[in-house]
């Protein structure tokens, strides 16, 4: 008896429902870096403070295509003289196949940005070592927390857009 006697429609073979992501590719996007008060700052034997500020953004540029893109500044400041700014823009493509639409958003600013941060670290670090000054380990981020935390201060679950942490 064949399927089309009893009404049924055959399993399509081989179709991929399972939800898949992965990175396609990771690039530096934009780096920037000054030394504004060079060479005067090296003579400064005061350590600088350092500010460090990060924002991610996320946006779909094909079908199945998301690049998200982990924006990193950090500012050192000695006795009121400008150390050093790095700007960093570090993005990943990432593939994102049958993904329900609750859980692409907690990936993109959550996931996507901890497989990302490593390697913005390294660029972050050996810039800074590049431009004369002793390199800056940045702390591992727990992005996932964070995206967590945005979302219970906006109050208005997960439509809402990660901003700077």
């Amino acid at each position: 008896m064949a399927l089309e006697d009893v009404g049924e429609q055959p399993v399509a073979n081989g179709d991929d429902t399972a939800p898949a992501a992965g990175l396609i590719s990771q690039y530096v996007k934009d780096l920037s870096f000054e030394n504004p008060n060079a060479p005067a700052i090296y003579q400064n034997q005061v350590a600088p403070g350092i500010d460090v500020q990060f924002n991610i953004a996320a946006a779909q540029v094909g079908e199945e295509v998301h690049e998200v893109v982990l924006k990193i500044e950090v500012r050192a400041d000695s006795d009121g003289q400008t150390a050093f700014i790095v700007d960093l823009s570090y993005a990943g493509l990432f593939g994102l196949r049958n993904v329900p639409v609750e859980h692409m958003q907690p990936f993109l600013l959550g996931e996507a940005p901890r497989l990302l941060f490593p390697f913005a670290r390294r660029v972050v670090a050996d810039t800074i070592r590049d431009g004369g000054f002793p390199p800056l380990i940045l702390e591992p981020i727990d992005f996932g927390a964070l995206f967590l935390q945005q979302l219970e201060q906006q109050g208005d679950g997960i439509g809402a857009p990660m901003g700077q942490a």
